[in-house]
């Protein structure tokens, strides 16, 4: 079994469970199908820790984030001034009840 990004199609590393032997996606750090907790060689995440978070246009600093102006949507606004979630234009804060 390969696992397959739905987003990108990139096809994404996989591992085996050592309890069960069902094939799991690279850096779990428990296996989804009996729970067994997984080795650090298996699902060490120690070497993300204090990474940057970098998405399509490079490093996100969350602190300096737009929030998408429509009160109903979770988007945020990209560099082209749209909501990267529903694509319509930032104008302005979302006003507050």
């Amino acid at each position: 079994m390969s696992f397959e990004c739905p987003h990108c199609g990139e096809v994404l590393g996989e591992l085996t469970c050592q309890a069960c032997e069902r094939s799991l996606l690279e850096g779990s750090r428990y296996c989804s199908w009996c729970g067994e907790e997984l080795g650090d060689d298996a699902g060490d995440q120690a070497d993300l820790e204090g990474a940057p978070v970098v998405d399509d246009e490079g490093p996100v600093d969350f602190t300096s984030r737009k929030l998408c102006s429509d009160g109903t949507c979770i988007g945020i606004i990209g560099v082209d001034g749209r909501c990267k979630e529903c694509g319509k234009p930032y104008t302005g804060e979302p006003e507050e009840d």
